[in-house]
């Protein structure tokens, strides 16, 4: 049987991986575009999702919560906090929302309160580092601490020079190479 970090590999070439002409969130230009969205949500791959990202969160404990800047983080903190509580860990996720609400109560993080909590911040791949970034600055201005990013696919494009210069650990679970990019 293949490992889990195999499997999902697997299925992020098969399923996930696109070619042609594709504009990033960052703006960049690239002839591959990762649509995560399209296995992370899938029965059979999120549990793979969880186990693999699992493992790079657990360097960093203790961990209250992960979560990230909606909606790539979305289903990549649910698995991690799934196959978390099938290992005895309890992290919560939560939701960074782009910009805080301007209704109701006004919240830019939902779930349960990240303050005086230690968080990891997740991503499900990683072009300039923006996205985390902006989820880290989210959860320490709601008073979490941030104690690392770690990110399902790490482009190769410089996201983990500009996240760690910021201040935070970076880990990626799976890089180009091992799509064979």
């Amino acid at each position: 049987m293949n490992s889990a970090r195999e499997q999902l590999i697997d299925a992020i070439s098969t399923q996930a991986l696109h070619h042609g002409d594709f504009t990033l969130t960052s703006g960049q230009k690239a002839s591959f575009y990762i649509d995560l969205r399209e296995i992370s949500l899938d029965h059979r791959v999120a549990p793979l999702i969880g186990e693999v990202m699992l493992e790079l969160v657990q360097e960093f404990d203790p961990v209250d919560a992960v979560g990230g800047l909606t909606m790539g983080a979305d289903p990549i903190a649910a698995a991690i906090m799934h196959r978390g509580i099938a290992s005895g860990k309890t992290y919560d996720s939560f939701v960074v929302r782009k910009e805080p609400k301007d209704h109701g109560r006004g919240r830019q993080i939902e779930g349960p309160s990240v303050s005086g909590k230690r968080v990891v911040v997740v991503e499900d791949t990683s072009t300039t580092g923006g996205s985390p970034l902006a989820a880290a600055r989210a959860v320490e201005k709601a008073g979490g601490e941030v104690v690392a990013v770690c990110v399902v696919v790490d482009r190769n494009t410089g996201a983990d020079r500009v996240i760690e210069e910021a201040g935070y650990p970076y880990r990626y679970a799976i890089g180009l190479a091992d799509l064979g990019l």
